[in-house]
């Protein structure tokens, strides 16, 4: 295990053929990704070494020159998955522009996505064969081509298959044309739909540049090692899910994919993955199930007991918590070592839970259109509820901060976006004199540390001129055992706004714990809880009335609650009672 990490310090990454070309060099005959098949019922492995994917990324690059798609745009949409890999790098490497596509969007807006950013290919998993044969028919794309992930019978789509093995067949006759692009690293690459929360979504316009800056900013501030393996949850299309599975390539990490939520525990456990990169709500929900259990099992006050004992001997040097942790490390497939948290806030509790437990958990902060990290905790270097420093090429200030500190986030870096595709107006808004206005609130403290307070948007405003984070609010309600999750918000009455909270919980925590209990009686338990937490807040942070609910809310494909869509659903169903 190299674990001096210089070798990867002293790499100066220029681009993301850069980046590939190192990885395959580097590390040849690692397993760069492991693949689970279902064969004639049984579950198979296959496994891909970095030399293997380099030379199905050349091979699908020059296939795809040949099809004329040299300097086109290319759209990607499919679940997290190996062809999603290979087809993005394919694309950037020389081919022309990549157009990631978020795997959950409704028909009409995919269509939309390819309208908007012109994109001339799209390459998709078969599950979306019909919508794309109504795209085609429609006729309102500028798709030439048509390129399923998955073997097909449609005989207008061409498998990803067979373009591979037709480049496989061009350069074997000495085809050059791919590996001879000469790559332009401060050009736009990729067009990336923002996954925005309070407004329409706007096409990011991102430069190998950028996320190569940020690749080798990470690689200073993070230890990730040639032999951990990941498991890919986040997803792909998202900037903080492709830039990290490309920062773990340049480590020569073995990336897995999940099955999807409820299969995380086995995965983690089947792959022995030692490297996570996820959201808070999913942490969250892993902590007070860990916890649960220990409640269950009587063990409160001992492992209570075992924290103590073991943060004392931390400060002289000795570490034991993968010992005395071992039943709870084990339940989390016993080589769990790092956990990165990103794309919202994470409870401060369960952070320093999870590192009391020996796993290094970490929070970072960025945005789509910062490829994605502004900051970021490091190893030695944490402060629960901060999101760290900045990275070491990001500059950082707080814009008009008020009396407590509190402004809008500012940055400047390499890794700042070259504008939002055809919306100079919008570029314009955000990007002043340089700096970048993330729409953010927070402060610095006097370490230097940053703490994100919540969205600029989300501001409650109350007639009497008090400001309320509702973000704050909701890390208290979320503390809660039976909070799944939660959203804070101004309820409007009159000319002012009523502080109310909408609770989702989890049935099946409720149904465990108080099985008899629904309706009247379960309001009542949680207003009791709402009670107490109003009771060590000021007057105006009260919150008065209580929506609950057993249905997930509206989120983005990073767990982010779409709140304004939220907020009109909870009016309309209120308004009609």
């Amino acid at each position: 295990m190299n674990k001096n990490k210089e070798h990867i310090k002293k790499v100066d990454f220029k681009d993301l053929r850069e980046v590939l070309e190192y990885a395959v060099k580097q590390y040849a005959n690692h397993t760069a990704f492991i693949l689970k098949k279902k064969i004639d019922g049984q579950t198979e492995y296959q496994k891909k070494t970095y030399e293997e994917f380099g030379k199905e990324v050349e091979a699908l690059g020059t296939g795809l020159i040949h099809m004329g798609l040299k300097g086109k745009r290319i759209a990607i949409i499919a679940p997290n998955r190996y062809e999603w890999c290979m087809s993005y790098l394919s694309i950037l490497n020389g081919v022309g522009i990549a157009v990631p596509l978020d795997k959950s969007l409704p028909e009409r807006e995919i269509a939309l996505s390819l309208e908007q950013s012109l994109a001339d290919c799209v390459i998709f998993d078969g599950k979306y064969e019909n919508i794309m044969q109504k795209i085609k028919e429609q006729g309102n794309t500028n798709i030439q081509s048509y390129i399923c992930m998955d073997k097909t019978s449609n005989p207008s789509f061409i498998a990803l298959q067979n373009v591979i093995e037709q480049g496989k067949e061009l350069l074997k006759n000495g085809n050059t044309e791919y590996k001879n692009v000469t790559i332009h690293p401060e050009e736009m690459s990729i067009i990336l739909f923002t996954s925005g929360t309070t407004s329409s979504s706007k096409a990011v316009m991102l430069s190998h540049k950028n996320i190569t800056e940020n690749i080798n900013a990470l690689n200073i501030a993070e230890d990730i090692y040639d032999t951990d393996v990941a498991l890919l949850f986040l997803p792909l299309h998202h900037t903080f899910g492709s830039t990290g599975y490309l920062l773990f390539m340049s480590n020569g990490v073995t990336c897995t994919f999940c099955d999807g939520l409820k299969h995380i525990p086995q995965n983690l456990k089947e792959y022995k993955v030692s490297i996570f990169v996820c959201v808070p709500l999913l942490l969250e929900a892993m902590y007070k199930k860990i916890n649960h259990e220990i409640e269950k099992q009587g063990k409160t006050k001992l492992i209570a007991f075992a924290k103590k004992l073991s943060n004392a001997l931390l400060k002289i040097g000795i570490d034991i918590r993968k010992k005395l942790f071992k039943p709870i490390l084990d339940n989390l497939g016993g080589n769990l070592r790092f956990v990165v948290s990103g794309a919202a806030a994470i409870d401060k509790e369960v952070a320093k839970g999870f590192n009391e437990f020996g796993i290094l958990t970490v929070q970072g902060y960025g945005l789509t259109e910062t490829s994605p990290v502004i900051t970021a905790e490091t190893k030695g270097h944490i402060k629960y509820g901060s999101v760290g420093f900045p990275l070491s090429n990001v500059e950082v200030k707080i814009d008009k901060p008020n009396e407590q500190g509190i402004g809008e986030i500012l940055m400047k870096g390499p890794n700042l976006m070259l504008g939002y595709y055809q919306n100079e107006e919008a570029t314009k808004e955000v990007i002043v004199d340089g700096w970048f206005h993330t729409g953010d609130l927070g402060y610095q403290d006097e370490e230097g540390y940053i703490f994100v307070t919540g969205r600029k948007k989300n501001v409650i405003v109350l007639k009497n001129g008090k400001n309320i984070y509702p973000e704050e609010l909701e890390q208290l309600v979320n503390n809660l055992p039976y909070v799944a999750e939660s959203m804070v918000f101004g309820y409007p009455k009159e000319d002012d706004l009523v502080l109310s909270v909408k609770i989702v919980y989890n049935e099946e925590y409720i149904q465990q714990t108080h099985p008899n209990m629904q309706g009247i009686e379960l309001q009542e338990m949680v207003w009791s809880d709402i009670k107490k937490i109003n009771n060590q807040m000021p007057n105006y942070k009260h919150m008065k009335k209580l929506f609950l609910s057993k249905e997930p809310m509206i989120k983005t494909t990073t767990q982010k609650v779409k709140r304004y869509e939220e907020i009109a659903k909870i009016l309309q169903e209120d308004t009609k009672k």
